[in-house]
């Protein structure tokens, strides 16, 4: 359920693509807020929120991952309401293989010759997805890194999805709220336009952003850590099904060969990564 939440992502923004995308983004930072306070309140759990800066690491690294999920939130954002849906889908594709050279760099992880191949081969394709569009493919680029990065921060705090989203909008809760403030006294603001429903559909984006990551919270702890490796190309593949058949972006002969380069960069990091599970299991 989570996977096709955030693959059917760019449904639900597209449906504000009259909106600029960083006053979509301060949205999405209250309504969040809103959101997940609403629950932890409801869950008696709003002491587990305090306890997140009981030290200034945890604090330092709640503000580092803030500020890298708003950029990723806003660099989506932005690339779905401009059309380059398709590129979010390969930033999301070479993510995990990126998740290998920051483990290399910052966990002291040593991946295997075939993770070094699918590593490889994801930077092949970046080359030429950068040839056909003209361009150093900034977005798919982008979100990979400020994703990767995110992931790495939270790995170092070690708190759990809920927790840390709630912590992350407090963050930036303030700016976003000045934001918008400041877009209604110019009136700047957007949002009041829209439909009814329209503005309904983005005062529930805190609970289209959270409820993904309540999800996946509860999969995470009872799912094998290889299935959940598996599951996560759910995501970018729906992407890269909407841009393909539901937004008709165009794809080069050279950019389907990107995918499937990527596609085969997939498949040997995931048979690299389990084999050396499995040989202890056959031996046993």
């Amino acid at each position: 359920m989570a996977y096709v939440a955030w693959g059917v992502f760019p449904l639900y923004w597209k449906a504000f693509e009259t909106l600029p995308a960083n006053e979509i983004l301060a949205h999405r930072v209250v309504w969040s807020f809103v959101f997940v306070l609403v629950l932890w309140i409801w869950q008696r759990r709003i002491g587990d929120f305090f306890r997140l800066f009981r030290t200034s690491r945890t604090a330092a690294l709640l503000g580092v991952s803030s500020l890298l999920i708003s950029a990723n939130w806003l660099i989506f954002i932005w690339a779905v309401i401009h059309g380059h849906v398709k590129e979010t889908s390969l930033g999301y594709y070479i993510t995990p293989l990126f998740n290998v050279v920051l483990g290399v760099l910052f966990l002291g992880e040593k991946p295997n010759r075939g993770q070094w191949a699918a590593v490889a081969m994801a930077g092949i394709a970046v080359l030429l997805a950068a040839v056909d569009y003209g361009r150093v493919p900034w977005i798919s680029l982008s979100l990979a890194v400020t994703f990767g990065f995110y992931g790495l921060a939270k790995k170092r705090a070690g708190y759990d999805a809920t927790a840390g989203l709630l912590g992350e909008t407090a963050f930036v809760l303030p700016v976003a709220a000045a934001y918008l403030v400041y877009l209604t006294g110019q009136r700047l603001d957007s949002a009041w336009d829209l439909p009814a429903g329209h503005f309904v559909l983005l005062l529930l984006s805190g609970a289209v952003t959270a409820l993904p990551l309540l999800w996946f919270a509860k999969a995470a702890s009872r799912l094998p850590l290889s299935t959940l490796g598996f599951v996560q190309y759910i995501g970018p593949t729906i992407q890269f099904a909407l841009s393909a058949f539901v937004f008709h972006e165009a794809f080069s002969p050279l950019l389907i060969l990107v995918f499937m380069l990527i596609w085969v960069a997939i498949a040997v990091y995931m048979s690299s990564s389990y084999r050396p599970a499995a040989k202890p299991a056959r031996a046993g």
